[in-house]
């Protein structure tokens, strides 16, 4: 089956959300309407509520063996924050009900009386259920301000679905405890749009607040912009998308209009500009990328679609493209059975996966995913319902393949016509965090954890056959001849790169840098420079090795799957200028091809490391140098890829119609090369100066 159109219209037999009775007129490529919205919310809650006995019962989510929080041993409190999280969380998919129909009941419970009822616990010292308050607890950040702005974000969008329903003397005694976490400590970035928001809902209320703290937040916030829309967040990730643009939008629409108008224009102006890019993250059917970490947020960067038609200002997107793509990522995960763990979103990407989630990650947090749903706060008539579902820029893009540029958050994102894949590739990324550090990431291939033994997908995977570090001791920098205790054991497997640098884009060319080995293990002598051209369906990858010392290097492809334990055909063939490999299982394939640098193309099965299933299959290229003084290559090879069953033609194998290695450039720089194409576009690969153009 096509991977285009395998979830958004086949229907799992069991165990998944369908569309019942699809609108292919209004919505031509995902049958979803604003009835299928409610429709997904109840069907996604009511697996929830199933946790859910009676009333009075807290909702609570069964706890999963590994790294996610609460730990055995945990403290109370950490315990009250599971619960917390999932009574916040999965409000964003009762909030959007109750404001569409006040009525609104799952399992028998009605939704308003239930959140009412449990919150206002939540919210009172002396009950069962009762949060501590920040004055009870080491002084430190805690979730719990977390989640006292994601509800705050949501009462601020549909003031009617809550508050209005408590008398004001139990107001009164609520507003103490949300008071108390609005005001309290908070971490440098991000968690700063938790408390805006908290604080501000304080004050639309009529409730004391300090005025200069939330000022001093707002300044902190707008002082993060980086340009091209994008806000600093350590290495860049979706946290812009989903708290400074979407969140910001909702605290922007509410209260920052009215009451802070210089800041909330400053943060309205960035949110425009990175709407201006922002639907080229998605796949064509709407797929999202599994990028950065909170990955099992999944689709929570899809509500700045909605978002975006709540902007002062006319929505800069498409509305049927908008709803499409919406639409489109609602239905990658819903509609997938192995999504679901214990009837509630996995902690993985698809099924879980321990590798792609953090420490701060509990069974309910994926809740927050669930942003998408405050389309439901847009009126009835607004464009993005009644809009017909159309396909945007890929129609434009037939079969070609497109790369934008965003210099200074140093992201490029790649669109491929040929397969509706959509990529990001990430340049400013500062340590070895291989949710960050992939040479690119693909809608349609999540990426795979990292293998120590090497062939790891779109990685270099660097193995160092130094003697010295083989043996467990070096010499010191700069040649003191003292001996440095080293761990031979942390050099006895394949390594990822410690940080990637962004060096920008010249003639076509996308220049980036993999630092294998920070100072003091002399960084200058472990680097790979990067340069890649991107061509239909694929990138040619035209690397330049620095590497001083003895080394095996692996360069992996993306992993395929081997859904239903069904395992990847693979087969070799040799073209004109290189040697290669293909793999493929249903609905996808990959190809790649190795032209120079490299001593061998192979694959391997990988257990235990993929997204979607138990095994895989990787291709990759591999390198091995032993001499002591390695010579700098090139290393030049082609990686493409398909989302159909269609037959490789011997076109599309032979992406290179030639290629010319310089040891000298003209402009005296060392080590490049000029491309022609196969279809005569050239390229010119000079990493002249690469080192001065380096950002991170």
């Amino acid at each position: 089956m096509d991977l285009e159109s395998s979830h958004a219209t086949a229907a799992p037999s069991h165990g998944a959300f369908v569309v019942q009775n699809p609108d292919f007129e209004l919505s031509p490529m995902t049958g979803m309407t604003r009835q299928h919205y409610i429709d997904c919310a109840k069907y996604v809650l009511g697996r929830a509520f199933r946790h859910v006995q009676s009333f009075d019962q807290p909702i609570v989510f069964p706890l999963v063996p590994g790294k996610s929080y609460p730990q055995p041993n945990a403290p109370g409190w950490r315990h009250r924050s599971h619960e917390f999280e999932a009574l916040e969380r999965t409000y964003n998919l009762a909030a959007p009900l109750i404001h569409v129909d006040p009525q609104a009941a799952i399992n028998g419970i009605k939704l308003r009386d239930y959140y009412c009822h449990h919150f206002y616990n939540a919210f009172t010292p002396g009950h069962a259920n009762s949060l501590p308050m920040p004055e009870e607890l080491p002084d430190a950040t805690y979730q719990f301000t977390c989640e006292f702005g994601g509800l705050a974000k949501t009462l601020l969008l549909m003031p009617d679905v809550l508050w209005p329903c408590f008398t004001q003397p139990q107001r009164d005694e609520m507003a103490i405890t949300i008071s108390k976490w609005a005001h309290h400590r908070t971490t440098q970035n991000n968690w700063r749009v938790f408390n805006i928001c908290a604080l501000s809902f304080l004050k639309m209320n009529g409730y004391a607040i300090d005025d200069s703290l939330l000022k001093s937040h707002l300044e902190w916030i707008a002082s993060y912009h980086a340009g091209n829309g994008w806000y600093l967040e350590q290495s860049y990730n979706y946290y812009t998308i989903s708290l400074f643009v979407v969140y910001g939008t909702i605290w922007s629409r509410a209260f920052g209009r009215e009451h802070y108008p210089e800041i909330t224009a400053a943060l309205e102006r960035s949110f425009l500009e990175l709407f201006q890019t922002y639907a080229n993250f998605f796949g064509r059917n709407g797929f999202i990328n599994m990028w950065a970490r909170s990955i099992c947020y999944r689709l929570w960067i899809a509500g700045g679609f909605p978002a975006s038609f709540l902007l002062s200002s006319e929505s800069p997107l498409d509305p049927g493209w908008a709803r499409r793509l919406c639409s489109g990522s609602i239905l990658q995960f819903t509609a997938r059975e192995d999504f679901y763990e214990n009837d509630i979103p996995s902690l993985g990407f698809y099924p879980h996966r321990e590798f792609a989630i953090q420490s701060y990650s509990c069974p309910a947090s994926p809740f927050i995913m669930f942003l998408p749903f405050i389309a439901l706060a847009l009126p009835e008539d607004s464009p993005f319902w009644t809009a017909q579902e159309n396909d945007g820029m890929w129609k434009e893009l037939g079969r070609q393949s497109k790369r934008t540029l965003l210099v200074k958050p140093g992201l490029a994102l790649v669109n491929h016509g040929s397969s509706g894949c959509s990529e990001i590739v990430s340049g400013k990324i500062y340590d070895d965090d291989p949710n960050y550090a992939k040479l690119v990431f693909n809608t349609h291939f999540p990426w795979e954890d990292r293998d120590p033994e090497g062939g790891t997908a779109q990685e270099y995977g660097f193995h160092s056959l130094d003697p010295r570090d083989l043996g467990g001791a070096d010499i010191n920098f700069y040649l003191t001849g003292l001996a440095v205790e080293n761990q031979a054991a942390k050099d006895a497997g394949f390594t990822g790169a410690q940080s990637t640098l962004f060096n920008g884009e010249r003639d076509g060319v996308l220049y980036r840098q993999l630092i294998l080995r920070r100072p003091p293990n002399n960084g200058v002598g472990y680097i790979i420079d990067l340069a890649e051209i991107t061509i239909p369906g694929g990138v040619l990858r035209v690397d330049r090795c620095r590497l001083a010392f003895e080394h095996e290097l692996t360069l992996g492809h993306f992993g395929l799957p081997h859904m239903r334990g069904q395992q990847a055909v693979t087969r070799s063939f040799q073209n004109t200028a290189g040697h290669g490999i293909l793999a493929s299982i249903p609905g996808r394939q990959v190809a790649l091809i190795a032209y120079a640098g490299w001593d061998a193309v192979k694959s391997k099965v990988h257990r235990g490391f993929n997204a979607e299933a138990d095994e895989s299959t990787v291709l990759y290229n591999y390198r091995r140098r032993l001499t002591k003084n390695p010579a700098m290559e090139l290393m030049i090879s082609a990686m493409l890829h398909k989302t159909d069953d269609t037959e490789w033609t011997p076109e599309e194998l032979n992406p290179i119609r030639s290629f010319r290695i310089f040891e000298v450039m003209p402009s005296l720089s060392v080590l490049g090369a000029e491309i022609v194409l196969a279809d005569g576009e050239r390229h010119t690969v000079d990493f002249k100066d690469i080192d001065g153009l380096r950002t991170c």
